[in-house]
């Protein structure tokens, strides 16, 4: 239960309860272990339940035209669900799948309820981190419809270095597995042209793809590429 505590005190939307809250909170999340590529819930199901991810990899993607548009990956601490504790009765927005063997933890909206109506707190912190991922989603959609393809791409692996990126010796590591084809899901467009633009920023030496990882050895003229 601890681990949960310590989980949640690093979640925006329960860092404005105390430790006496939290420890009443952590009772209330199950442990689910997921095997990789098993699919938590699709698009359609019902939204009953908040999940935060122990350790693995998810992704949240859409089918458009029998096409996969991947519109994020989240892993180690990382929250997703959060629009089920909100409102009873709401859909899944999209499809999510484990991408590596995965831990969560996750807590039915039916057991939450009680505990949400006598935080008016904590529904201000459910409302914020939904507006923040809205105003995530309005970028998305900008960088879909006016940005050209290296520089969907050059903005997605600025946005996974951020995230996830890990300082190394070489540069910033990307610390999630991504193939050529997933990339090109979340930034709408061909594998082949993930490719071609990947090739051409190692060629740049701006980055270097090892196993499926990307290592930004030049933030610098990443940067002021995007300016």
């Amino acid at each position: 239960m601890n681990m949960i505590v310590q989980m949640l005190q690093q979640v925006p939307i329960f860092q404005g309860l105390s430790e006496e809250e939290l420890l009443a909170l952590a009772p209330l999340f199950t442990e689910k272990k997921c095997k990789k590529g098993s699919i938590l819930f699709l698009e359609g199901d019902p939204g009953d339940a908040f999940y935060l991810i122990k350790t693995g990899v998810v992704k949240i993607y859409r089918i458009d035209d029998s096409k996969e548009i991947i519109l994020a990956l989240f892993r180690d601490g990382d929250f997703f669900g959060e629009m089920s504790l909100i409102h009873e009765g709401l859909t899944r927005s999209a499809t999510v799948e484990t991408l590596e063997a995965t831990t969560l933890f996750l807590m039915k909206r039916s057991v939450f309820a009680q505990f949400m109506e006598g935080s008016p707190k904590l529904c201000l912190k459910l409302l914020e981190a939904t507006m923040q991922r809205l105003r995530k989603a309005n970028e998305q959609i900008y960088d879909l419809t006016f940005l050209g393809v290296r520089s969907r791409i050059l903005k997605i692996v600025t946005r996974l270095s951020d995230q996830y990126g890990v300082a190394t010796a070489e540069g910033i590591l990307i610390d999630v597995k991504l193939t050529h084809q997933q990339i090109a899901n979340m930034v709408g467009t061909v594998r082949e042209s993930v490719t071609k633009v990947l090739l051409e920023l190692q060629e740049e030496d701006i980055i270097e793809v090892r196993q499926k990882r990307i290592i930004l050895k030049n933030p610098e003229s990443l940067q002021n590429e995007m300016k």
